[in-house]
Order: structure tokens, then C-alpha cells, then sequence
């Protein structure tokens, strides 16, 4: 793999973003909404992803640039002891469903 194709790949995935801005606006719009009416906003993922959520919530409870107030969030895939419990007892694939149920 050369410089040059890693560059390339890059691009196109920045490409892709432009193509689905209109989703992610609307995503903007939803986070926005959430917050500013004090709502909570739930992080999630699998794998890499899980580290992902975590760290965004991480920002937005600490601070991201400049310190302002607290924004309440929280990653549902810290507590070791639900994701093992929902999953033996229900299944993997709804491991976040009872979390988003209680905190929402």
C-alpha cells in the first residue's frame, strides 16, 4: 500500500461524507434538539466502536474545546456486568435495548 492509494481511499470516504450530508444535518439537528431541551444523548457501538462511544461521551460531559457545562451522555457499552447479563440471558444482538429502555 503506497502513500498515494492510502491518500486516494481517503478522499473517497471524504467524498462519501459530502453525499450523505444531508443525513448527517439531520443528525446535527437531532443532537442539538437533544441537548438544548436537557435530554440525554445514548452512545453505543461494537468493538472499535464501543471505544468510539465512550469517547464521545467522554466530550461531552468533560468538555470538548472550551470549558462550558456538562452535556448529559453516556456510553451504554461501559457496564460489563449488563452487556454479560442481557446477553446470556437474552441475546447479543438486543444487548443495548433494556439500557436505552431505562435511561431514555
Amino acid at each position: 500500500m503506497s502513500f498515494k492509494s492510502t491518500l486516494q481511499r481517503h478522499q473517497k470516504m471524504i467524498e462519501s461524507l459530502f453525499e450523505m450530508e444531508p443525513q448527517l444535518n439531520d443528525l446535527l439537528d437531532l443532537i442539538s434538539d437533544c441537548v438544548l431541551n436537557d435530554n440525554k444523548v445514548l452512545f453505543f457501538g461494537n468493538g472499535g466502536s464501543a471505544s468510539d462511544a465512550q469517547h464521545l461521551a467522554a466530550e461531552f460531559v468533560i468538555r470538548y474545546k472550551e470549558d462550558r457545562r456538562p452535556l448529559a451522555a453516556i456510553a451504554l457499552t461501559t457496564d460489563t456486568s449488563i452487556l454479560t447479563a442481557h446477553s446470556n440471558d437474552y441475546s447479543f444482538e438486543t444487548v443495548f435495548d433494556r439500557q436505552i429502555q431505562a435511561l431514555a
